[in-house]
């Protein structure tokens, strides 16, 4: 079973920065892929980022320049480095898991799920 956990969120004006981390038991990132997402009320879950167990990475283009995911290199932890923060990014953010080497965008295809974590930007 893989356990997934997020950290990180908060809140911030709007130009701030902020960092999340999501660290993951039962699957190491070695070998397994991970994604960010957000939802925001009364929108669907929407694709941030995500990360190959290669290393290689892909972003939606609204964050593109902004965000950037990562992975830790002694520690199964995921993050998502989050610069020039906009009030259009408040949303709840969520760490996915897949037990597979390559990254997906698609909610679906992924397995595990965090609790969420709370980001606001204030205008």
């Amino acid at each position: 079973q893989v356990h997934v956990v997020e950290s990180g969120g908060g809140l911030v004006q709007a130009g701030g920065s902020l960092r999340l981390s999501c660290a993951a038991s039962g699957c190491t990132f070695s070998s397994c892929a991970a994604g960010w997402f957000r939802q925001a009320p009364g929108k669907e879950r929407e694709f941030v980022a995500a990360i190959s167990s290669s290393g290689a990475t892909t972003y939606v283009d609204s964050v593109k320049g902004r965000f950037t995911i990562s992975r830790g290199n002694a520690d199964n932890t995921v993050y998502l480095q989050m610069y020039s923060l906009k009030p259009e990014d408040t949303a709840v953010y969520y760490c996915a898991v897949r037990p597979y080497q390559t990254a997906r965008v698609a909610v679906r295809d992924y397995n595990y799920w965090g609790q969420g974590t709370q980001v606001t930007v204030s205008s």
